[in-house]
């Protein structure tokens, strides 16, 4: 009986590698291979940094001329277990990492790439649909307890109007979460809650919206919904890296996309798959899926117009159903190296190679340590009413003997009492700081 369950967990799991490794499709002769493991006995040198056929996070350091893109979310509007909404990790040699989107359920993606919060610092947003910024309020605040100390940079474009722009929707969404700030100010190292806002102009094409340590991202306009939305370039050390977020094929993508190492561009389900699978009408299956987004042939298209290294179709649900219907209408109009992406699907590029594998991810991940010297909480907690206060079941022998344990590990000498007068502050000290804020 148990061999009979090893064997058949070892199928299942083969035919799971298989299905992933098939997502992969090069033109015949051209594009990149997977690269088998070296033998033990083999007389070739080791490499600087073992690359198995797998990737597993947090245990290959990039070489100083390389870049590595991660999907972490690839789907669509409705994330669903297998595939979140938009989200793309670009890592560098040089130590800078990127997220481009970042859409409902991709948090979870993100945090199994086990790095520091404090080094993913930088959000590009490409519009403001809830599967391309979803996880935005999730990513800011919840990474404040996963030892982010770093503001939280994010950039996105303006709207024809002030209320469709990036700045007056993250301004409203500290606002939403006034109350989740208000409960974690004085408790934890709060320097991972400040939200920095950068919008930029979205009718620029090739407008440089960020330029540090060799890096240059350039942004150009998008064809989604309303205007607002925009794609993104990114160019470092020879490499290019162009990612479309949302968009209808449009002149300004196959300008600054041309020649991109790696190119990743919405491809939506076809029409009849919109209707058969989705349950979308023939009228909402063509409009959505070929005036409002970019179907396969129409992605098929653009990427014979731009020529890249490797073409990455995203934004639907890749089933064993749907990738052959997919990748059958791509290559009525595109020959090229193309990959069907899903979630953990990984690329490591140089000038020279380009390594397609899937991730493996530990489901138990925990936070990274702090990078730096955390600094002692500021400021006080917002004080309970009265009300709620009287409700507090006070075990004063057991919460003695539970600080004693920490002070005796830790060598400190924190007192529940002490500690408790500092959080709250009296009542008179609440209204004090109250009117000081309202004469400021």
């Amino acid at each position: 009986m148990k061999r009979y369950l090893v064997g058949f967990l070892l199928g299942i799991a083969a035919a799971v590698l298989g299905i992933a490794v098939a997502n992969l499709v090069m033109a015949p002769g051209t594009g990149p291979q997977l690269l088998p493991e070296r033998s033990q006995g083999s007389e070739l040198p080791p490499p600087k940094t073992t690359r198995r056929s797998a990737y597993f996070p947090g245990t290959e350091e990039l070489e100083p001329d390389e870049m590595r893109v991660v999907s972490c979310g690839s789907g669509m509007p409705s994330a669903r277990p297998k595939q979140a909404a938009a989200c793309w990790l670009v890592e560098l040699g040089n130590g800078d990492k990127f997220l481009f989107d970042i859409g409902a359920g991709s948090h979870e993606r993100i945090a199994a790439q086990r790095i520091p919060y404090d080094d993913l610092d930088k959000v590009f947003i490409g519009h403001l649909h809830v599967d391309h910024y979803g996880d935005l309020g999730a990513f800011w605040l919840g990474g404040t307890t996963m030892n982010r100390l770093t503001p939280l940079r994010v950039w996105g474009p303006s709207g024809q109007e002030e209320k469709y722009g990036t700045r007056y929707a993250l301004e409203r969404l500290k606002e939403a979460y006034v109350w989740d700030i208000a409960t974690r100010s004085g408790v934890i190292d709060s320097r991972g809650m400040v939200l920095e806002i950068n919008e930029f102009d979205y009718t620029k094409p090739g407008l440089i919206v960020y330029e540090e340590n060799g890096v240059v991202i350039r942004s150009i306009p998008a064809i989604h919904g309303i205007d607002g939305a925009v794609s993104y370039i990114l160019e470092w050390n020879g490499l290019k890296f162009a990612y479309s977020s949302d968009t209808f094929p449009n002149k300004w993508w196959i300008e600054y996309a041309q020649g991109a190492d790696i190119a990743i561009h919405e491809c939506l389900l076809t029409p009849i798959l919109l209707v058969e699978k989705q349950g979308f009408t023939p009228y909402e299956a063509l409009v959505v899926g070929t005036l409002g987004h970019t179907s396969p042939q129409q992605f098929g298209k653009v990427m014979s117009a731009t020529q890249p290294r490797l073409a990455v179709a995203y934004h639907f649900y890749n089933d064993f159903d749907t990738a052959p219907t997919m990748l059958a209408d791509i290559r009525k109009t595109y020959d090229g190296p193309v990959a069907l992406a899903l979630d953990y699907m990984v690329f490591n590029l140089t000038k020279d190679d380009l390594l397609v594998r899937m991730s493996v991810i530990d489901e138990e991940v925990w936070p990274s340590p702090p990078q730096r010297e955390k600094e002692r909480p500021q400021g006080r907690l917002t004080p309970m009413s009265d009300f709620v206060s009287s409700g507090r079941e006070i075990y004063p022998m057991t919460l003695r003997r539970v600080w004693a344990e920490v002070n005796a590990r830790y060598g400190t000498d924190l007192r529940p009492g002490k500690v408790a007068k500092e959080l709250m502050g009296s009542a008179e000290d609440a209204e004090e700081a109250k009117e000081a804020k309202r004469e400021n």
